[in-house]
């Protein structure tokens, strides 16, 4: 829980496959890697969250992992993953939600859980603050707490977002538009 004393900071949500590391498709649908090995940062992350690190924002990773429920990927591997990045990459927090659709939980993304937990520990301003995902899960998501959002476009085999904010092709592009805010630097 975050003091009220304790200053409100921007943050820029993101979606773990597709965004900051290389998600595997197959018939369309991206999916984690499958072992640590497997964990491949795509081209100028580290930069790109190094730069909105500077600049003040808060970086939190908000992923699905439903394959913990489905029983084809262990929590050990995903945490694993996610201490990794952590470490790589200086992340603020990471938050996960290791349900799958039929559990109706309110973390599983497009529900904003994950997202409003994050602001109340960590005491952000969601007004100020993006999504960038890869899925219209993450878009929604985004939208729903009240985020700018921005929808990387991987050409997967499903549905895209209805709408967001800004379309891009990778989280180095989302990361100048960020920047560029006048109202936020």
């Amino acid at each position: 829980m975050v003091d009220r004393r304790q200053t409100i900071r921007p943050a820029v949500f993101l979606d773990r496959d597709g965004v900051i590391n290389r998600a595997f498709t197959r018939d369309g649908t991206p999916h984690p890697p499958a072992c640590l090995a497997d964990l491949e940062l795509l081209p100028y992350v580290a930069e790109a969250l190094k730069e909105l690190k500077a600049h003040g924002y808060l970086l939190v990773v908000v992923t699905n992992q439903p394959d913990v429920a489905r029983g084809t990927s262990s929590r050990e591997l995903v945490d694993a993953i996610h201490e990794q990045l952590r470490i790589e990459l200086g992340l603020d927090a990471v938050l996960t939600c290791f349900h799958d659709d039929a559990d109706g939980c309110d973390c599983r993304k497009p529900s904003p859980g994950l997202l409003l937990r994050a602001a109340q520990e960590l005491g952000i301003d969601l007004k100020s603050s993006f999504m960038v995902g890869d899925r219209w899960r993450d878009v929604q998501a985004g939208r729903r707490a009240g985020c700018r959002t921005f929808f990387i476009d991987c050409g997967y085999a499903e549905k895209s977002p209805d709408c967001y904010d800004y379309k891009v092709r990778s989280l180095a592009d989302a990361s100048r538009i960020i920047l560029a805010q006048p109202d936020l630097q």
